[in-house]
């Protein structure tokens, strides 16, 4: 037998699903860089790394770093959302402000500097603890 779930969204949600906008956003910009340097370095397609250009594989790992983490960073935002809406936003912009100062770090062709973006884990990690939260909350442990 399948059960119902009736799910009541606080209006302070609207700001979760911003945050999701501005990620579209932000992945987009990121995408536009990459295609930016590969005519700049003259990359083509269908190669995804330049064998004899560093600064290009700096714009692209920029990006393809922040897509293998996005889906977590979507996840979490998301779903810890749901109880936790205008924290889990806060957190989410800054995930996603610290991953354009990655990338601009990771610009400058010297890969160390991407590591002043470094404090989107921060965001990245206040929304994991709050989904475990709600989780935990779910199951009743709280």
């Amino acid at each position: 037998m399948a059960g119902t779930l009736t799910l009541q969204l606080h209006g302070d949600y609207g700001y979760v699903v911003l945050v999701v906008v501005a990620g579209f956003f932000v992945l987009n910009y990121l995408a536009m860089k990459v295609v930016g340097a590969r005519k700049k370095y003259g990359v083509k397609y269908p190669k995804m790394y330049s064998e004899t250009n560093d600064t290009f594989n700096c714009y692209q790992r920029a990006h393809q770093n922040t897509l293998e983490s996005y889906p977590l960073f979507l996840a979490f935002l998301v779903i810890g959302g749901l109880q936790f809406p205008k924290l889990c936003a806060i957190c989410g912009v800054i995930y996603l402000a610290g991953r354009i100062v990655y990338a601009h770090g990771y610009y400058s062709g010297d890969p160390e500097k991407r590591m002043r973006g470094s404090f989107a884990y921060i965001g990245l990690l206040g929304l994991l603890v709050s989904t475990v939260v709600f989780a935990l909350n779910l199951l009743g442990v709280f």
